[in-house]
């Protein structure tokens, strides 16, 4: 037996297990949303699709923890350009550069490996019938449970769009140095409020952040004053600093630094409390802490983490139904890195 077939088999046998698990957690019945997406789409077309997600990530998870972080901001990052259609994830070609090989997603984004081989082990047992889209929709679920527990129904039904360009994610994703104003516009055009905004904040519980992302403004020239930005902690920013060194002209090198400095492999509240301490990596995480309406929402996260939990999963929901394909719309792809 080669080895493909023995991972094959290993993966297998992790879906058997998956598969009991969410029998366990999901409903009986077949819940609709109102967009054409349904908790359960997949349960007569393909009653393992789900588990098979599930069991890919918790193998991917297990051999790197990281992996988690990067599958939910695929998610993210696909939905708030072009809508959840898995644009994310179609390749590059000679005469389009794709949205996986922006700036804002390479080479940070990883984990489309993963997709891969749920896709690959889906057309084996079920050909043309689990969206791309959907398979990252569960992929970012699934990848939020292994890092910290958390579990939601995610209704499914999306369909594959046939376009990804680098050019339109200018504009739709957040930058890192985006301020509380600039988020909320942002997250309002998907029709996300500022609760939604602040609860998916939370993703940066796990992740890391390169130092090109935040040193220059954060660390070294705040608003070109030539210091730290005032609203870091001091000493906080003396530990970036030494792991984030100011990059001299023959250096190629990025660095990278946990969002979390108290829980970084684990997706809890205590992203909530870092920014309390003024230790938010991150101009857009600490930002949060710059207006009245959001410093109430970051301090009952950090106090009540059962409730970030719950409104958590409710605001991953609400952002995979942006601008869906569904019905006849978009495709099935068959590999998820090339349009059919």
């Amino acid at each position: 037996m080669d080895l493909r077939s023995i991972a094959q088999l290993s993966l297998l046998n992790a879906v058997n297990i998956a598969f009991l698990i969410l029998a366990v957690l999901s409903p009986l019945v077949i819940v609709a949303s109102g967009n054409g997406l349904k908790v359960g789409y997949y349960r007569q077309k393909c009653p393992e699709a789900e588990a098979i997600v599930t069991a890919a990530v918790a193998k991917a998870v297990k051999a790197n923890s990281g992996i988690a972080a990067s599958l939910i901001r695929m998610h993210f990052h696909d939905c708030f350009v072009r809508g959840c259609d898995g644009s994310i994830l179609i390749d590059s070609t000679a005469g389009n550069q794709a949205e996986k090989d922006s700036p804002a997603n390479n080479p940070s984004l990883r984990g489309f490996e993963i997709i891969d081989e749920a896709k690959s082990i889906l057309e084996e047992k079920c050909p043309n019938v689990v969206s791309c889209a959907d398979i990252l929709a569960f992929a970012a679920r699934d990848s939020a449970h292994q890092a910290g527990g958390l579990i939601w129904e995610v209704p499914a039904g999306r369909r594959d769009g046939r376009i990804s360009r680098a050019s339109d994610i200018p504009g739709n994703i957040p930058a890192p140095q985006f301020n509380v104003n600039q988020l909320t516009q942002i997250f309002a055009a998907k029709f996300l409020s500022v609760e939604d905004m602040v609860t998916l904040s939370g993703a940066h519980s796990i992740g890391v952040s390169h130092c090109s992302s935040f040193s220059a403004n954060r660390l070294y020239n705040f608003s070109g004053t030539g210091h730290q930005d005032p609203s870091m902690d001091s000493r906080f920013a003396l530990s970036l600093k030494a792991k984030c060194p100011i990059p001299t002209s023959n250096s190629n090198s990025d660095p990278t630094v946990h969002l979390d400095s108290l829980t970084p492999k684990r997706l809890d509240e205590k992203y909530y409390i870092d920014l309390q301490r003024k230790r938010g990596v991150l101009t857009s995480d600490q930002t949060l802490m710059s207006t009245p309406s959001t410093v109430r929402m970051v301090k009952i996260n950090s106090k009540y983490p059962s409730i970030w939990r719950k409104k958590f999963g409710r605001a991953m929901v609400k952002m995979g139904e942006i601008d869906v394909l569904t019905g006849s719309q978009g495709e099935i792809r068959k590999n998820c890195r090339i349009v059919n």
